[in-house]
């Protein structure tokens, strides 16, 4: 058995039914790494192997010279894949001649979802502007990445309805920061209107190896 964010509770029997009828069900394989899928479409984040397969692939940090396979987006830019848009930014501050650190919105299903990937500080506005109230935010919290109360300040300017943290060893600082326990779950399956109305909703997944 397995509960939505809006309370539903699906069974395993009836979890393909469910997630074919325009919902997400987004996974977290540690890191920066979330597979999120709807029907027979997938996206991937930050995947540390190939081992993990998916429609289109996002990178958030890449050294300038490397060969990215076809299927994946790893620059800034403007990219349409399967119904999936993507919008890329460069965090120009936080990049260096060693790596280039982008931050993502991906419209699909009727939602945005931003990646934050590795940024470590506040972003610039214009950026803020683009990507501001997503549906959902995964926004990376730690050690060389943000801490609890930068990505506080941060997703106070952002308005998501709901925050999934990435890269914490522990989310207990993060949760502190922002006032919340959090829902802790293995899996987050939901459609838009399950999350109708929610306003930084935190939602702390269980991390699977890849």
């Amino acid at each position: 058995m397995r509960r939505t964010t809006s309370g539903e509770i699906i069974d395993s029997d009836n979890l393909n039914n469910f997630c074919y009828d325009n919902a997400v069900i987004v996974t977290y394989f540690g890191n920066g790494c979330f597979r999120l899928q709807s029907g027979e479409v997938s996206l991937l984040t930050n995947p540390a192997n190939n081992r993990l397969k998916a429609d289109v692939v996002l990178r958030t940090i890449i050294a300038p010279n490397v060969q990215a396979p076809p299927e994946e987006i790893v620059l800034p830019g403007e990219y349409e894949v399967k119904d999936i848009e993507v919008r890329g930014w460069p965090i120009t501050k936080e990049s260096t001649e060693k790596y280039l650190k982008t931050v993502y919105l991906v419209t699909w299903e009727d939602m945005r979802f931003v990646f934050l990937g590795h940024v470590s500080a506040m972003l610039p506005d214009d950026v803020i502007e683009e990507i501001s109230e997503p549906d959902v935010l995964f926004v990376p919290t730690g050690e060389h990445l943000l801490s609890g109360a930068d990505a506080a300040k941060l997703i106070k300017k952002l308005e998501p309805a709901v925050i999934i943290p990435s890269f914490f060893k522990n989310a207990n600082e993060f949760l502190k920061a922002l006032g919340q326990k959090g829902e802790h779950v293995e899996k987050l399956v939901f459609r838009k209107k399950d999350i109708a109305g929610a306003k930084g909703r935190i939602v702390v997944l269980e991390a699977k190896g890849q």
